[in-house]
């Protein structure tokens, strides 16, 4: 009896260990299938344009860095990245400041006139930005705002207010009523303990919205390729678009643009990946 049971433990644990790296091994092939076309991307980036369509290999047999030599040197690709990341940031803090006022004035107040206006949101949500786009070019060029970052922030955080707005108002639901009450009878105005108190508490929650609100601005191609024609007012996604002309299209250049663009999105996700996750599930589970 006492020489069968730890032949039993370590078989079971054996078990459980092999079971372990049987998922390890899934979760990789799934990764790998997943991103697959990015992969494909960075390593097609090291080749020139020639040997991408020349070979049937993902691998490439002779690396080289000219087509980062190239876009460094003879294109305004650095101006685009300036100038996604302009636009991005621009529309994320607006968004953010504006959702966050009426998110907390949803979640913490009833009235007919916020009634309306969160069934406004959901109506403006509803409603196709393609149809608008010529009447607000229109407008903006009276303005004599074309070809300028202005118009582009303004479009981006309209398109992305009612989407904050619901997700900051689903995380101020969670965040407890007794606080507020607390800071009234502390003397604390309605405005003063949100600033204070509600905000840093809902500070996941915001952090969930501005990366979603980042991301949405800086791969955005159809509103900034209408408002910004200039060569040096382009985005990212405008701007590399030069690359494909109707007779060719420099595939290592692209591919090089498109793996150097990847990279900051790549960086603000190491480094609020926590944060994503707990303000995507914030308002989930209450109690």
């Amino acid at each position: 009896m006492s020489t069968r049971q730890p032949n039993l433990n370590s078989r079971k644990f054996a078990s459980i260990r092999g079971s372990k790296w049987l998922l390890l091994g899934l979760a990789l092939v799934i990764v790998l299938v997943v991103n697959f076309p990015v992969l494909t991307v960075a390593l097609n980036s090291f080749r020139t344009t020639e040997s991408i369509l020349s070979s049937r290999s993902i691998l490439p047999t002779e690396a080289t860095l000219a087509n980062y030599l190239y876009i460094s040197s003879r294109t305004h690709f650095w101006t685009f990245l300036l100038n996604s990341g302009i636009v991005a940031l621009g529309s994320t803090v607006l968004g953010i400041f504006l959702a966050s006022l009426a998110g907390f004035a949803l979640s913490r107040f009833r009235g007919v006139v916020l009634g309306s206006y969160n069934q406004a949101l959901l109506i403006v949500q509803m409603f196709p930005l393609i149809l608008a786009i010529i009447p607000l070019f229109i407008f903006f060029r009276q303005l004599g705002l074309v070809n300028n970052y202005i118009p582009v922030i303004l479009v981006y955080t309209v398109t992305q207010l009612p989407f904050s707005t619901w997700m900051l108002r689903s995380y101020f639901d969670s965040v407890p009523r007794d606080l507020d009450e607390a800071a009234k009878v502390d003397g604390c105005s309605a405005f003063r303990a949100f600033v204070q108190i509600i905000l840093p508490l809902a500070a996941p929650g915001i952090a969930a919205v501005a990366i979603f609100s980042f991301l949405f601005s800086y791969n955005e191609f159809f509103i900034s390729s209408i408002f910004l024609r200039d060569e040096n007012r382009m985005t990212v996604p405008v701007g590399i678009q030069s690359f494909m002309q109707q007779y060719g299209t420099d595939w290592g250049s692209l591919m090089a643009s498109a793996t150097l663009a990847m990279v900051p999105t790549l960086i603000l996700f190491l480094f609020v990946q926590k944060y994503l996750i707990a303000g995507a599930t914030a308002g989930a589970v209450k109690g």
